[in-house]
């Protein structure tokens, strides 16, 4: 997951600041776009073959497996400092509230099959795999990653620096700042003039990418 930081390296420094601020929720969202792509690969990996009649199932599979790639994710990444409670505890209660999410997810594309009755042949297969996709997958995955993300913080990983904050060799260069140091009589630079030392640039915004 460097890649997040070496992005967040290259911004401005105010947007740098906003971000890295909220950087636990940038985190969580890079992981829900990563599990979202899990989610849609094998949904659509099972819908359009062995379960093409049965799209809840799919569904259901689906959020499963990202589930699991979730937890590994958030727990060792979006959420690495925080915590409070056992492991086996921490993970039943991840997967519980994952579970609700289960059904959090499902329910837009319910509404859009058998509430809306977008589903061939009562529309043309074009509309239902659009609905499918718009109210079914965004959707459903917008809701379910709000939910999870007020879960998770609240239940899961409660409280916050339970846990070490780990390093990956993340170095940053920081440029020397020069400042004009007035030193007493006799300890000039030889002509009487002030002596510039360098001092490093103290930027807590650079030590916190340095250990994001």
């Amino acid at each position: 997951m460097a890649v997040v930081e070496t992005v967040l390296g290259m911004l401005p420094q105010g947007l740098r600041r906003v971000l890295l601020k909220h950087r636990e929720l940038l985190k969580f969202a890079f992981v829900g776009g990563t599990t979202f792509i899990i989610d849609n690969a094998v949904f659509y990996g099972l819908k359009l073959t062995v379960l093409d009649t049965k799209p809840l199932i799919a569904k259901g599979i689906a959020v499963l497996v990202a589930t699991i790639v979730s937890y590994v994710l958030n727990r060792e990444w979006s959420f690495r400092t925080r915590g409070g409670r056992e492991k086996q505890h921490e993970a039943a209660l991840y997967f519980l509230v994952s579970g609700i999410a289960v059904g959090i997810y499902t329910a837009p594309l319910a509404f859009s099959r058998y509430v809306l009755d977008l589903r061939y042949p009562d529309v043309s297969l074009l509309s239902q795999e659009l609905g499918d996709f718009f109210i079914g997958q965004v959707g459903g995955v917008l809701i379910g990653m709000l939910f999870r993300w007020w879960a998770f913080r609240k239940f899961v990983f409660p409280e916050e620096g339970v846990r070490p904050n780990k390093t990956y060799g993340t170095v940053v260069v920081q440029a020397p700042v020069v400042n004009d140091e007035i030193v007493p009589n006799g300890q000039e630079n030889g002509n009487g003039k002030p002596r510039h030392t360098a001092r490093k640039r103290s930027d807590e915004d650079e030590e916190h990418l340095g250990h994001s």
